[in-house]
């Protein structure tokens, strides 16, 4: 009885249309109202508010990046030491590393400048101005409109940002905010130097790999740390964090900066269901399965799970997520609630039943389509050379040619062939049995009533004795149907207005209901803050998930030789033997989201106290709402981080740097 009031609870407040405790929102930095400021100095922030974002002097939104938009990191020291997640740095060390060296099982450690590793294509983004531009995206729309222009928000975003990067030297990035309600542009410094100076083996940084994934509790040290370069030297950046060594505990107030991807919680009750019902299950049925086809692969080989190291991690990581989104939302009843919030808000009873009407309208093609795009598309890394080469044949180019084939020798490199068809078989299955047959190509089709369901027969027939060339049977089966198809199919289904439109509608409408002063935009890769403390939760009724974790659950699980509780022999016996350990991850309430992994946990004095690195398994639905009481952001603890540093790798210079 005490888990279903406390679910009953948390969703009253949640829906009341305000933040059912502090801990609930990611919150834009430069529009902190003055509720809000109380409301965490109650929660016991100790800094004045204009430390945290102030776009004329120095401040702690000056030493957080976004590492291109898709993770967070903190500047902590002046000469340019950048820190991050160890799991934001995967792809990077997965690409630097060779035959002769993993680095993702070594580690990377670079003991001068001179070893730091440059690292292709990534850049840091310093926010320094965040301007709302509302009142000029409407005027720019109504002169487009009159000239009878398209007024897209891609449109929009490109005339607005190459304003103002000409106008101010700067990067820039126009956002939308509650469905056009509000439009806010973004002014960046960039650092596009970066060198990789410190990373963990992958055994300690993701100690307890794929099975630990979104679990309490964790003992993960997930870090890594760059170095910024501009014009050949190190970076000084405007500010750099401070770390604590001091410590936290239960109840202290923890406050995370960074930049959260994409939240959808002001998604109807009718996109909800379609989601929890239509779209993911397929993505979690058929990513699951190749999950395990790629597991088995690279059981075969050390150099095979070279190769695919990286793809796993990156499908088993959303594979997991958006399974736990699904289970989630049926547990705490997301749909349900959010239904009640309709009711409560007396929202347009015409706009409720016409996005009812649409979603049922349009679920067999989204099935069709769904299947399509997880076999056909991006079920084998065969299907993207092939749309390469087909790109090639419909409009060729001789300089692009080179170029393609180029990347093409790139894409066999990476390649196992073994494990490419046994994703290919695992596809043509999947999708011939799914798919309806009116939706498939004339190739398609043929192929069908040759082999039928003899699928190891098709599979190879269609396999290529080499490399493929544009008129291999493969090429001709993955080009002779393409997502366009299926996308015309869905949207002819939907009719007038579109869901998108309504779904636009929706979100407008709710935000007129709700208290305008307390509610915060969905997240969409803007600078944002969260704040709450340091707390355990209780997963089940009658479990209780402690706040800390230590090295001693590390040795409880460690297996010799086993892919993710295995851990480097120095790393154990140091475990086993060192005094004084300190704690390795901890739990928060803070309200985060992908891109938030690496953000900086701070205290009351704006600190660093930890990095942010993945959320409960409870608080997966977290794209729709938030769930007092069981959301959870999972960090790991700095002084962990340090300690690591010292005893395992030895990087005293490092550490001299950071000031310890």
């Amino acid at each position: 009885m005490k888990l279903r009031f406390l679910v009953f609870s948390a969703f009253v407040a949640l829906f009341a249309g305000l933040p059912a405790r502090a801990d609930e929102g990611m919150w834009m930095v430069n529009t902190l109202s003055r509720a809000l400021v109380q409301n965490m100095q109650r929660e016991g922030l100790r800094l004045p508010v204009g430390t945290i974002y102030d776009e004329s002097r120095v401040s702690l939104s000056d030493a957080i990046v976004s590492l291109d938009f898709g993770c967070t990191g903190s500047m902590v020291s002046e000469d340019g030491l950048l820190i991050t997640n160890h799991h934001c740095a995967y792809a990077d060390l997965h690409a630097l590393s060779d035959s002769l060296h993993d680095y993702l099982q070594e580690g990377f450690w670079a003991y001068s400048r001179e070893e730091e590793l440059p690292v292709k294509g990534k850049t840091a983004y310093f926010l320094r101005k965040v301007l709302d531009v509302t009142d000029e995206v409407a005027a720019l729309r109504d002169s487009l409109e009159r000239a009878g222009i398209g007024t897209g928000m891609r449109k929009l975003s490109h005339l607005m940002e190459t304003r103002y990067q000409e106008k101010t030297g700067l990067e820039a990035g126009l956002s939308e905010m509650w469905a056009g309600e509000k439009y806010y542009l973004a002014l960046y410094e960039t650092c596009r130097d970066l060198r990789i100076v410190a990373a963990p083996p992958a055994s300690i940084a993701a100690f307890g790999g794929d099975i630990d994934n979104w679990e309490w509790p964790q003992q993960k040290c997930d870090f890594a740390i760059y170095r910024c370069y501009k014009d050949g030297k190190p970076y000084h950046p405007r500010k750099h964090l401070k770390i604590s060594t001091k410590g936290y505990r239960k109840g202290d107030f923890t406050m995370v900066l960074g930049y959260p991807g994409r939240t959808d919680r002001y998604a109807s009750a009718a996109k909800v269901r379609f989601m929890t019902e239509v779209t993911l299950p397929i993505c979690n049925e058929v990513r699951g399965a190749q999950m395990q086809i790629i597991k088995k692969q690279m059981e075969r080989s050390a150099e095979v799970r070279r190769k695919y190291e990286d793809k796993f991690f990156s499908l088993s990581n959303v594979q997991e997520l958006q399974e736990g989104q699904t289970a989630c939302s049926k547990r705490f009843n997301v749909a349900g609630a959010r239904r009640a919030e309709e009711a409560r808000l007396a929202l347009p009873d015409s706009l409720l039943k016409a996005l009812d009407a649409g979603y049922e309208a349009i679920a067999a093609a989204e099935r069709n389509r769904v299947y399509y795009r997880e076999t056909l598309v991006r079920g084998t890394r065969l299907s993207l050379i092939a749309t390469r080469l087909n790109s090639l044949r419909r409009k060729p180019d001789a300089r692009r040619e080179a170029q393609v084939l180029a990347q093409l020798d790139k894409d066999y490199a990476a390649m196992d062939p073994a494990t490419e068809k046994a994703l290919l078989r695992y596809s043509l299955q999947v999708y011939y049995e799914n798919v309806d047959s009116s939706c498939w190509g004339p190739y398609q089709k043929q192929l069908y009533r040759k082999y039928g369901t003899d699928f190891d027969a098709l599979c190879e027939a269609l396999w290529p004795a080499d490399r493929l060339s544009a008129d291999a049977p493969l090429c001709r089966f993955f080009g002779d149907v393409g997502i366009a198809d299926f996308n015309r199919r869905v949207d002819s289904l939907q009719g007038t207005p579109s869901l998108r439109t309504l779904g636009r509608r929706y979100t407008r409408a709710v935000y007129a209901a709700r208290d305008k002063g307390m509610q915060y935009p969905d997240a969409n890769s803007t600078m944002r803050l969260s704040y709450g403390s340091v707390k355990g939760y209780a997963p089940v009724d009658g479990l209780y998930g402690h706040w800390q974790s230590t090295h001693r659950g590390i040795l409880e699980k460690v297996r010799p030789g086993d892919f993710d509780y295995g851990v480097p022999a120095p790393w154990e016996r140091l475990l086993r033997t060192a005094l004084d350990i300190p704690p390795v991850d901890f739990l928060t309430d803070n309200d985060i989201t992908g891109g938030n992994s690496g953000s900086p946990v701070l205290n009351a004095r704006g600190e660093i106290i930890g990095l942010a690195f993945d959320g409960n398994k409870e608080s997966l639905a977290s794209d729709w709402s938030y769930t007092p009481d069981f959301n959870r952001c999972v960090c790991v603890d700095i002084r962990f981080v340090l300690w690591t540093l010292r005893h395992y790798a030895r990087m005293d210079t490092l550490l001299a740097e950071l000031g310890f």
